[in-house]
């Protein structure tokens, strides 16, 4: 694919006025969407995001909310998300398809860095991180009634793996891997109903929380956040395993696997008792981290995993989730551990 081609098109169409200088690939080189910088003849910047994997519709319907979202967040969180490039007023998405390419771009403003959290979190600064997210997450609450419907939900995303493992043309698993992820498609959809999961709340969540992906000021307050590639609009919760991932004993590492343990950690739950000061938790909330653990593995490991990961993460992850992430899910998580912690009834 000639992604500075596709690049220069989509350029064309928002402003054909605007010169095009030079064109730099600055992607983090772990999934297949790729990231530029623009830099113009008049030296200004922007940034530009290129994905081909899920569907067109979902990428335009997602950054439209995320504008409205970004537009409509009050101080202190007024400046936090990267901003959209807009044409006619409404959010300039561009689709390059021919025969054997869909793809398609979205353009930003730069966005402002400033600190990176460390790879390590000491307890002060996992308390801080605690205290902010749930002003965040409470400050998207406020707001959720004026932005634009979304038409993706966690069911429809695992009746379309089921669809997927049906499909023996598309389908690369064999009879025994079908079974499981199957068995664990029908456990997530039952759960979610025991817990009565669809009256949760439902908010701008961006699940993709690690150490790259936002920056903080020098006193610990959310500054700047990017990446939108596994935006929905949700259950607050579907936030909280890569929560415990930021927090974790262990760190943001290079290689890294998507294990249940985090979860698990005291150091998550210093995190959660910050965060429940702030914006309470509920138990079945709680007991629901089961179910956004398992979600996750079922939707964007197992059945968007091969289009999104780069083909040695892709594999290395599928293979991981058969032999350890699928089985710990019943083995390993305690919510009545985390409820206890929280003193909630």
């Amino acid at each position: 694919m000639d992604y500075s081609r596709i690049i220069k098109k989509a350029w064309r169409e928002y402003d054909a006025s605007k010169v095009i200088y030079k064109i730099q690939d600055i992607s983090a080189m772990v999934s297949t969407n790729h990231v530029f910088r623009i830099t113009f003849e008049d030296e200004d910047i922007v940034i530009a995001k290129l994905s081909y994997f899920g569907k067109y519709e979902h990428f335009k319907e997602d950054h439209r909310i995320i504008h409205s979202l970004a537009n409509n967040l009050l101080y202190p969180f007024e400046n936090l998300l990267a901003k959209s490039l807009l044409k006619n007023n409404r959010v300039f998405t561009y689709r390059y398809k021919t025969a054997s390419t869909d793809a398609w771009v979205v353009f930003y403003n730069p966005v402002r860095v400033q600190k990176r959290l460390p790879k390590r979190l000491s307890e002060a600064q996992i308390r801080k991180f605690g205290q902010q997210i749930g002003k965040f997450h409470k400050a998207c609450s406020r707001i959720r009634n004026v932005l634009p419907q979304s038409s993706k939900t966690l069911s429809t995303d695992i009746v379309t793996l089921l669809k997927q493992l049906k499909n023996k043309k598309k389908n690369t698993y064999d009879d025994q891997q079908c079974e499981m992820l199957k068995h664990h498609c029908e456990a997530f959809q039952k759960n979610r109903l025991l817990l009565k999961a669809d009256r949760f709340e439902t908010i701008p969540v961006f699940i993709d929380w690690n150490i790259g992906n936002f920056s903080v000021t020098p006193s610990l307050k959310l500054y700047s956040r990017w990446d939108y590639d596994w935006f929905r609009m949700s259950s607050r919760m579907m936030d909280f395993y890569f929560f415990s991932r930021v927090v974790s004993d262990i760190g943001d590492r290079t290689v890294f696997s998507y294990v249940i343990g985090p979860m698990m950690e005291d150091r998550f739950i210093i995190f959660l008792e910050e965060y429940h000061k702030v914006n309470p938790l509920s138990a079945n909330e709680l007991r629901f981290l089961k179910e956004v653990y398992r979600f996750f593995i079922l939707n964007y490991v197992m059945k968007d995993g091969t289009y999104f990961f780069s083909e040695q993460y892709a594999t290395k992850l599928q293979s991981e989730a058969f032999e350890i992430y699928l089985p710990s899910i019943d083995q390993e998580f305690d919510a009545g551990k985390l409820i206890s912690a929280l003193n909630i009834k």
